[in-house]
């Protein structure tokens, strides 16, 4: 069976009844439904909580995974109703990003361009890579997802080159002052 509504425009009851209901439905989509708590406009703020609550006996894990897949989404989800200063925000960031890198080392995956991080969105909306698929290694993809401990090969690699160069002008002078006896 097929939900055919958009979780937006459904009410409390309705929501209950398919997040109950949800191994019928072949189209009933866990992020779909977390993203149409925040867009709901029918729901008061209390019936979104209601539902958030409701939803996590169900879905916790795959909330959670929502750090990793769409980190914004599940900040407005967790902390929906309450009000947070700019410092509460970057302890939040902090702790999804600690997650991320938890997650990522545990299950060895060496890419990070999954989720939102698979298209770019640099939030410019003159940009023209804006909504395109990034390729795994690029520097678009490498810049969006990024922890404390990761080393930059960009700098490794002008340092590299540096000493190279430094090395072929030092044979260079060696050379010519062979040449020059």
């Amino acid at each position: 069976m097929k939900i055919g509504k958009k979780f937006n425009t459904l009410t409390l009851q309705q929501y209950i009844f398919y997040i109950d209901n949800h191994k019928k439905y072949t189209d009933f989509n866990t992020l779909g439904l977390y993203r149409s708590i925040i867009e709901n406009e029918k729901l008061l703020p209390d019936d979104k909580i209601t539902v958030r609550d409701y939803a996590h006996r169900f879905f916790r894990k795959s909330f959670d995974f929502l750090q990793l897949k769409d980190p914004y989404t599940f900040i407005e989800v967790a902390y929906l109703g309450q009000e947070m200063t700019k410092a509460d925000r970057e302890r939040i960031w902090d702790e999804i990003r600690g997650y991320q890198q938890k997650v990522l080392t545990a299950k060895r995956i060496k890419h990070r361009n999954f989720g939102v991080y698979s298209k770019h969105d640099c939030g410019y909306d003159t940009c023209r890579f804006n909504g395109m698929m990034i390729r795994q290694g690029s520097f678009i993809a490498e810049s969006d997802m990024y922890f404390k401990g990761d080393k930059r090969g960009v700098a490794a690699k002008v340092r590299s080159n540096a000493y190279r160069a430094d090395r072929k002008r030092a044979q260079q002078m060696i050379k010519k002052e062979l040449e020059d006896e």
